[in-house]
């Protein structure tokens, strides 16, 4: 592993860990097997113990191997430490990962008529997030088969993909019928090592955009939730009388968001959702507002479009926390493609993770591993300051990485201030620009790989500084989310009268408090 540690005077620092996928060459890997059949072993190089991990099989054309008896999803499975291979004649090639603290192997191998063969692939870990008090998790997994809703199966995706939490959706208005009782209780979800899943999700998805749904102690009766009624936001406002419920808009820009906001009721977005994908972007917004193409081309369009309409909540004061869902089992995604880490210290605990996720304690990547302090705090915090006075802010950074990096970026008030590529910030000693604030205002820090054909990218949750108690609210941004309230009402025509009044009952209320928070701008 190529590392670069910077230390300085201030005592912040940088360490860079780049590492690129290793390609298995003939002096390795890569294996002229002499029969129909291969044995992999998987183990971790530290402990030289087997480990769960994620296999991508192809043919050389570009066919993907589905092994019998093995739960798999699009084109990978899971590798339970070992697996038999039967497979025909010719020449394979493979991706292996670990999530994102291992460095992916490829490599490729050939099978000949009545061949045997047994191999064993060391997996090299690069970082280790929950030893510094991070643990991960994907927001949004739906698996419609038994199989692979098991205790065993969840228990093996969590250690293949290095996640901590695992909330599976089981529950929904797509599948046209409703729970009565949820599958498990919280009491039943605690998985081994320390890792916990459940079977207790929901999602509520219409042409308004979707909602998802966790920590609910009874399902939401969604049997006869249509495209346009009843308004997503009823469930939103039922889910919320629970006491315990953690609510996620599943993207910023479905058209029902900014009556979601305004409601007061979300815990988190989901700024990486399931169009960003491990080969490529659904590259368009399906259920919401459609982004300027122009401005957003592909393939980061839609990504960017996304964390532009992010900035734009925490512009009009809110402050809701970013996360992440890969969308696995809908999308063609791996679970945890697309994760939210969270900082929770030393130990683990299941109600722990959600109220540190909806206090912003976060990061959010399908990449990089980006960790940031300021004055010794992680993302989240809000910086208390007084009138006259001038804060200055130096960031302590930490990033991981199996790609290279295109840029850093330092983001004030919605605005990236400072871009820093690598090799500048090696020349600078590791030191970032300081972040300065006067006024109410928020800052957070991204980094984008030059992956070619994704978005593929990190961002940490918002630090908030606040002068004599008062947030910043941009009129800006609440025009903006008060004209989307405008469009969605001139939008929503149904032709049962009170069907229309319950709906726009929703949308007055939107349209109220946005004109409030325009109101009470403290910021152009």
């Amino acid at each position: 592993m190529d590392a670069l540690l910077i230390s300085n005077a201030t005592g912040w620092f940088i360490r860079l860990a780049i590492l690129l996928p290793v390609l298995c060459g003939e002096g390795e890997l890569a294996w002229a097997a002499r029969g129909g059949e291969l044995t992999l072993r998987i183990v971790d190089a530290e402990t030289e113990r087997p480990i769960a991990a994620r296999m991508h099989l192809k043919t050389t054309r570009g066919k993907s191997i589905r092994p019998p008896k093995v739960p798999y999803w699009h084109d990978h499975f899971v590798v339970d430490g070992q697996i038999t291979l039967e497979l025909s004649r010719g020449q394979y090639v493979f991706d292996l990962e670990c999530g994102l603290e291992y460095k992916t192997r490829q490599g490729h191998f050939r099978i000949d008529r009545d061949a045997q063969d047994e191999k064993v692939i060391v997996m090299h870990r690069f970082a280790n997030l929950a030893s510094e008090g991070w643990y991960a998790a994907d927001l949004h997994v739906e698996r419609k088969s038994k199989l692979q809703r098991s205790s065993p199966f969840l228990d093996q995706l969590l250690r293949a993909e290095g996640l901590h939490v695992l909330p599976m959706v089981t529950w929904s208005n797509v599948r046209g019928k409703s729970l009565r009782r949820l599958p498990t209780s919280e009491a039943e979800m605690a998985s081994a090592g320390g890792r916990f899943y459940s079977l207790t999700a929901g999602r509520d998805a219409r042409k308004g955009g979707a909602l998802l749904f966790f920590r609910l102690q009874s399902p939401l009766d969604l049997s006869q939730a249509a495209d346009a009624y009843p308004p997503s936001s009823q469930s939103l406002v039922m889910a919320k009388q629970q006491a315990a419920a953690h609510v996620a808009a599943e993207a910023p820009f479905w058209w029902d968001f900014p009556v979601w906001l305004a409601s007061r009721r979300l815990d988190s977005v989901v700024i990486a959702g399931s169009h960003l994908q491990r080969d490529g972007v659904q590259d368009d917004e399906a259920w919401g507002r459609a982004r300027n193409r122009l401005l957003f081309p592909p393939p980061h369009g839609n990504g960017r479009w996304a964390e532009v309409i992010y900035y734009r909540v925490l512009e009009s004061g809110l402050r809701i926390p970013p996360s992440a869902a890969s969308g696995s089992g809908v999308a063609p995604n791996p679970v945890g493609y697309n994760r939210v880490y969270v900082h929770c210290g030393s130990q683990l605990t299941y109600d722990q993770f959600w109220k540190n996720l909806a206090q912003g304690k976060v990061f959010v990547t399908n990449g990089p591993l980006l960790r940031t302090t300021v004055e010794g705090k992680i993302p989240g915090h809000v910086f208390p300051a007084t009138a006259g006075q001038q804060r200055n802010f130096q960031i302590g950074l930490t990033l991981s990485t199996r790609e290279p990096i295109d840029y850093l970026e330092i983001v004030k008030n919605g605005e990236p201030i400072h871009q820093v590529r690598l090799a500048e910030l090696a020349k600078a000693g590791g030191r970032l620009p300081e972040v300065t604030f006067e006024q109410s205002g928020w800052f957070l820090v991204r980094a984008v790989t030059n992956a070619q054909q994704t978005y593929r990218y990190a961002t940490t949750g918002p630090y908030y500084v606040e002068f004599d108690g008062r947030p910043r609210i941009s009129r800006q941004a609440a025009e903006f989310f008060l004209d989307w309230t405008e469009q969605q009402a001139q939008q929503t025509q149904l032709a049962d009268d009170q069907q229309q009044r319950d709906a726009m009952r929703y949308l007055r209320s939107a349209r109220t408090f946005w004109q409030q928070r325009l109101e009470q701008a403290t910021a152009p």
